[in-house]
């Protein structure tokens, strides 16, 4: 996954990064959407709906967006819908079960953003550049939402109490990993992956990006200027794409 859109030339500036990680970034600052009463007023009307599984997953998906998942609290999402603790246990047994829902939300939401970018954008006539326009579009996407919706971001890979079952399987069939998978197996289609380094290619470029997405966020790269952010973004691209194509 990489990402595309950054000014060339700029990429001697990562060097500010030896400076940055001499001080750290505590936490990147995530405003709510403010929705406020009317947003409560959903919840509740969802409750009276009989709804109130998704009413009590939308408080607690607020609660992600603006403070990850620490900030998920079965208890207060009950009072957001307006409704008893009890109630609540009801529908979920604890609060795993209720940070299980919200953390698939966090995971389609970014598989979304992905899939649009896979969806948008001018196509290339060469089918070999067409592919990597489409691994640069997918890693701009997933960098993108970590730097928006920090909160979900942090959520959607946050680690669950208890064991999810068939959570390989679902991950290769579904969501990021998934998409992925289809562009590198695009590249090697089209010539830029040498098919005998495509089993786990996965793996690799997952980590590279995601890796730099966790630094911007609540990592000492967070403190890079917007400029400097954008070269480092570039550079990792560049190391990336470069090793793929051997």
């Amino acid at each position: 996954m990489l990402a595309a859109g950054y000014a060339p030339g700029r990429v001697a500036r990562v060097d500010v990064v030896w400076i940055a990680f001499v001080q750290h970034y505590d936490l990147m600052a995530q405003a709510t959407d403010g929705r406020g009463s009317d947003y409560r007023r959903h919840l509740r009307n969802s409750y009276h709906h009989g709804d109130l599984p998704n009413a009590l997953a939308d408080a607690a998906t607020e609660m992600a967006r603006a403070g990850g998942p620490d900030a998920i609290v079965l208890r207060a999402a009950a009072r957001a819908a307006g409704v008893s603790a009890a109630a609540a246990y009801r529908h979920f047994a604890d609060h795993d079960e209720l940070l299980q829902v919200v953390r698939q939300r966090a995971l389609d939401a970014l598989a979304a953003a992905m899939q649009q970018s896979l969806d948008s954008g001018a196509k290339l006539d060469d089918p070999a550049l067409e592919s990597v326009r489409r691994l640069r579009a997918i890693g701009q996407a997933y960098l993108r939402f970590a730097l928006t919706d920090p909160g979900l971001f942090r959520t959607a890979f946050c680690r669950p109490d208890k064991p999810v079952p068939d959570a390989a399987e679902q991950m290769a069939k579904h969501g990021p990993y998934a998409l992925l998978s289809g562009v590198l197996d695009e590249l090697v289609a089209h010539g830029v992956l040498d098919p005998a380094r495509r089993p786990g290619a996965e793996i690799p470029a997952w980590s590279a990006v995601h890796g730099l997405a966790t630094l911007l966020t609540d990592g000492p790269l967070a403190l890079l200027s917007p400029e400097d952010r954008a070269a480092a973004i570039e550079r990792n691209a560049d190391f990336l794409l470069n090793g793929i194509r051997g």
